[in-house]
């Protein structure tokens, strides 16, 4: 059996002459696309599209219908492929709002095209992958964002506290369809496979029933758009590591860590020229900076000292988030509320625990239980509700009624003692209210069991 990833490298025009390129060209032709288009390989492909569901595309074949449709379609489209002229569809433009207030541009691709991509990249990973620096995390297999924190964590602790921030504008919009062909060119000989790759950032965008030509850039919201992405910008992980510089990078977040800030100012004027001219991308002067670690935000994450911890700007996302589910005016019955919170909660935790300590996660539990049983206060509007809903749970009828009668504001009247011993802490636990204590203690435990189990 062929070794892929040794066949597939790339060889200098010295190593290998015209016969051997064209064995190469012949062999990879036989099997890079052949697996790529294997049963199996669709099948899986299908299955993780399946899995992660998302909105139809300009044809609007929802995932459940596509199975019927593909049936009847799919033996021409496989002789499209092999023959290297299969024409995707164009991506449904549809925007989502950034913290800042601005919108990201997505590209849905239509179904069928998801699940050729996602077979493409199944077979193309573990071919990049080896390649790939090591201080690459974003959507490559066993690495994550909390693998990218802990590397720049390990980089301050060294004494690299200065950081260079640097924001690359709009850049799965600015991606050089040439640049990226070349880049793919070094390690894929199949021309029908490079035209099929090719076919999809140049697909074109359908916006309000208006197409446009895509020129630029590789729309997020398709399976290959991230792989693509790091192919790019895997040329900017080496220049970094020619340099010597200390770097941890997620798709087109990344941060680098020097010693001063004349180091810092320095490195950011000469990366900012690589980037520019040799990757042909657009570096945002004016939200690139050189700041000292503490002042800077990684992917939701700050640093305090050493330490890991949330940064103020998505504390306070997550605030205005939980205000949400939690809004007097929001007409949903408890049990959907404590649901939807139980879901964003529980998310939230296991993206920030690793940036959290026990009495921050206390403090904003406290939070979230006032707001639950303002909730209560105003759901039950009428004095004589109150009164007779606090009796039932235990207040004397004396504090029931100083609470049912007053005319403090819902927040204010949360935290009142009557209102306190009704609705407790262990009330609101068995009602199914989410707690970010417990799940900061579950945490810690298995990340301590997992350190004592790797000692």
């Amino acid at each position: 059996m062929f070794n892929l990833i040794t066949m597939y490298s790339p060889i200098g025009e010295s190593g290998v002459d015209q016969r051997s390129r064209r064995y190469l060209a012949l062999s990879e032709k036989q099997t890079l696309l052949s697996r790529i288009l294997q049963p199996e390989n669709l099948r899986t492909s299908w299955k993780r599209v399946r899995a992660n569901k998302g909105a139809p595309g300009v044809d609007k074949v929802t995932v459940e219908k596509f199975p019927a449709k593909n049936r009847e379609e799919w033996e021409t489209i496989q002789t499209a492929i092999e023959a290297g002229n299969y024409q995707p569809l164009p991506v449904k433009r549809v925007y989502l709002e950034k913290e800042d207030g601005s919108q990201r541009k997505i590209g849905i691709p239509i179904v069928r095209d998801r699940v050729i991509q996602q077979a493409i990249v199944q077979i193309l990973s573990p071919l990049y992958e080896p390649h790939f620096s090591d201080s690459s995390f974003g959507f490559r297999p066993e690495r994550s964002c909390h693998d990218a924190i802990k590397q720049v964590q390990q980089y301050v602790k060294e004494g690299y506290k200065i950081a260079i921030d640097v924001d690359l504008s709009k850049f799965f919009d600015r991606i050089n369809h040439d640049l990226l062909m070349t880049l793919l060119g070094k390690r894929i000989r199949s021309k029908p496979l490079m035209r099929l790759i090719g076919q999809f950032p140049r697909a074109g965008v359908l916006e309000n029933n208006s197409f446009s030509p895509s020129t630029l850039g590789a729309p997020q919201g398709g399976p290959l758009s991230p792989l693509l992405s790091n192919i790019i910008l895997d040329v900017f992980d080496k220049e970094l590591e020619k340099r010597g510089h200390k770097f941890a990078r997620y798709c087109d977040d990344f941060i680098i860590l020097v010693k001063s800030q004349r180091a810092g100012k320095r490195v950011l004027a000469s990366i900012t020229r690589f980037l520019e001219k040799r990757l042909k991308l657009t570096v945002n002067e004016k939200k690139s900076q050189v700041v000292p670690i503490n002042q800077c935000k990684f992917l939701g994450f700050s640093f305090k000292g050493n330490n890991i911890i949330i940064h103020p700007q998505s504390l306070e996302k997550f605030k205005r988030e939980i205000r949400r589910l939690t809004g007097r005016s929001w007409g949903v019955s408890m049990r959907v509320r404590y649901y939807k919170l139980k879901l964003y909660l529980r998310g939230w935790m296991n993206y920030f625990a690793i940036g959290i300590r026990y009495q921050k996660a206390c403090d904003l539990d406290q939070w979230i239980r006032r707001r639950i049983r303002m909730c209560y206060w105003k759901m039950w509007r009428k004095p004589r509700t109150k009164i007779r809903n606090l009796m039932k749970m235990g207040v004397s009828e004396v504090l029931a009624i100083c609470c049912g009668i007053s005319s403090k504001a819902y927040w204010r009247n949360s935290k009142t003692k009557g209102i306190q011993i009704a609705l407790n802490d262990e009330w609101l636990k068995k009602q199914g209210l989410f707690s970010l204590r417990e799940s900061w203690i579950s945490f810690t435990h298995k990340v301590r069991t997992a350190h004592c189990g790797s000692a």
